[in-house]
């Protein structure tokens, strides 16, 4: 790993926990200087309430996941984790097909202006489609869809609503990242009768680097909200969507019990956006060269 590399890895990780720092503090400040019936102006509500029961102490939501489940099947901890896993499996699967769409797509629109023009209107548009009427709909293939012999199950519905959503950000991104090359490099390709191929191997592909990987960090980071919303959506069991719902009905006598998972699934987007990130670190060397004073 070249020195480059190894600033910004540890200068992203500064970030993050800044950011998570800084996060808590807010929380804790708001909940010490805010009414506890929230800010109003008039008869609207412009801040939430900062009471015990709507925004619990930071301390005490942590101490949620040492708790022993009402079932007793283990911690609140051991529950949340397990969710959490099970969510980002489901996320993972549906990351993969977005992304394998979206590079084909992009290739194909990179290959020739007039599919480009067709799709990527209706690519946009793809985007507008309200995900909790859509999950519905893809989970009813349960039981009435059978591919090459293999029977639709509820898992992969929430992965194809993770690829739905994971597939737009690697589309965009892949295309400009393949259309970045200027125009010289591709007719010196041209001169030495490189076939299209040739050209995508050895100088689309390498120079789309840069733009691919926020866009693969913004996939996975979609991915994993659209696996807790199709999960919500259609009720699978086992996910850490579904155990929002369970703890939320909880809230009234534990109200802070319904944030573990809340943070469940943010930790959820931290490990995804983080191995994204950690994988790109092998393709540092393709990112343009710094440039000198």
């Amino acid at each position: 790993m070249t020195q480059r590399a190894q600033r910004t890895a540890l200068g992203r990780v500064a970030m993050v926990v800044l950011a998570l720092v800084l996060l808590a503090a807010l929380w804790e400040l708001y909940k010490a200087v805010a009414p506890a019936d929230g800010v109003h102006l008039g008869s609207s509500s412009i801040l939430p309430r900062s009471d015990d029961a709507s925004m619990p102490h930071l301390s005490e939501i942590f101490k949620e996941f040492g708790k022993t489940e009402v079932s007793g099947s283990g911690t609140v901890l051991s529950s949340v984790v397990s969710a959490a896993w099970y969510s980002l499996r489901l996320a993972a699967a549906g990351f993969a097909v977005g992304v394998v769409v979206g590079f084909l797509l992009a290739i194909a629109m990179q290959r020739a202006e007039i599919i480009e023009r067709a799709l990527l209107p209706y690519v946009v548009l793809s985007q507008t489609v309200p995900l909790i009427a859509l999950a519905p709909l893809v989970y009813g293939w349960s039981g009435n869809l059978n591919l090459f012999g293999l029977d639709w199950k509820p898992w992969m519905s929430v992965s194809v609503i993770s690829a739905y959503l994971a597939f737009f950000p690697v589309a965009i991104g892949a295309l400009r990242g393949l259309s970045s090359p200027p125009a010289v490099q591709t007719e010196l390709l041209q001169c030495y009768a490189a076939s299209w191929w040739q050209t995508l191997l050895r100088l689309r592909l390498p120079a789309s680097v840069p733009y691919v990987l926020p866009a693969l960090r913004l996939g996975a980071a979609a991915a994993v909200i659209g696996a807790i919303v199709a999960e919500i959506s259609t009720g699978l069991q086992g996910g850490i969507g579904r155990l929002i719902i369970s703890y939320a009905q909880q809230a009234t006598g534990d109200p802070a019990k319904v944030y573990a998972p809340i943070l469940g699934a943010a930790a959820m987007g931290l490990i995804a956006v983080g191995v994204i990130s950690a994988s790109g670190l092998a393709l540092r060397r393709y990112d343009p060269p710094e440039a000198t004073p």
